[in-house]
């Protein structure tokens, strides 16, 4: 079997493929990432001479993985956890949270650096409120894992392929290509595989705020304003790259620190080079059609 896959389903340009790819590294720490070069860079992974299929399927959450994640609404008798989340709930879960092995799911969706007048805690970017009764993230999370919960090896081959059909679900709700065209309202329709590593990929994003009394502005690792568009008044958007050099987990967590300050430097084209980086784009947020009552919220790209 090949040690090297490319993918191209997983597209550098569609954050969704974005956090896929990177949720793979995260699942099993033996893969490695990086983006073919061109106009449409494509997520290649690697892991030294193993097959980054089998390793990837090994490695696949099960429910029970997801039922014990710290953002569970009822986990390690914390009291329950919904979207309306108080400081004192928050804070008992992230002291119960602190051992475990995907801690970071409560890190990257929540922050008490950052709350509101009501004495609820701030949600991340990357977890937006959704439709109906499926309010909050985990509930989403493990109603699209029912759509892939027994997948093979070969049901990986085939979406690695872009043979592996969607399905009709919201999924973690903010992928734009879910929804339907402007000429109608059709329902939405996920990939599965891509929104559970998705989620892992938030793993490197933390959510955090200036623990300021009065002060509701949080902040997600990757948002930020484009230099060109330096208006105080602007909103942020969350901005990802492509490199070239294989990278593990922490190889990428690194070079995205890194990549975010070189926008501070007049010479960050020459920076970005240096980082091995070929492409990057930027957030452009959905625009609800029904106004105010509209929830929906998605998000596409702009090459930068």
């Amino acid at each position: 079997m090949p040690d090297t896959v490319q993918c191209p389903g997983l597209i550098a340009s569609w954050i969704n493929g974005w956090l896929a790819a990177t949720g793979a590294i995260v699942l099993d720490s033996r893969l490695r990432l990086h983006w073919t070069k061109g106009a449409s860079p494509v997520a290649v992974l690697s892991a030294g001479g193993e097959d980054p299929m089998a390793i990837l399927h090994e490695a696949w959450p099960s429910t029970d993985d997801l039922e014990d994640l710290p953002i569970a609404e009822n986990w390690s008798e914390t009291g329950q956890l919904q979207r309306k989340v108080p400081v004192e709930r928050f804070v008992a879960r992230a002291r119960a949270a602190r051992a475990h092995e995907h801690s970071w799911a409560l890190s990257s969706t929540l922050t008490d650096l950052c709350v509101d007048k009501n004495g609820e805690v701030a949600h991340a970017r990357f977890d937006p409120a959704g439709p109906g009764t499926i309010k909050w993230l985990h509930h989403r999370l493990l109603k699209v894992h029912k759509k892939v919960e027994s997948l093979s090896t070969e049901d990986l081959i085939a979406w690695v392929e872009n043979r592996l059909p969607r399905v009709q679900d919201n999924g973690l709700g903010f992928d734009q290509s879910r929804l339907g065209s402007l000429a109608d309202d059709t329902n939405p329709y996920v990939d599965p595989v891509v929104e559970i590593l998705a989620f892992y990929g938030m793993s490197i994003l933390p959510v955090r705020g200036k623990g300021r009394d009065g002060d509701t502005d949080s902040f997600q690792k990757g948002w930020l304003k484009w230099p060109s568009n330096q208006d105080n008044n602007s909103p942020s958007s969350f901005l990802w790259p492509a490199w070239r050099q294989p990278l593990d987990r922490d190889g990428i967590d690194a070079l995205l620190d890194a990549w975010l300050r070189s926008h501070e430097s007049v010479n960050w084209k020459q920076k970005w080079a240096l980082l091995g980086i070929h492409s990057a784009w930027r957030i452009v947020s959905y625009q609800p059609r029904g106004g105010s009552a509209d929830r929906t919220r998605a998000y596409g790209s702009e090459r930068l």
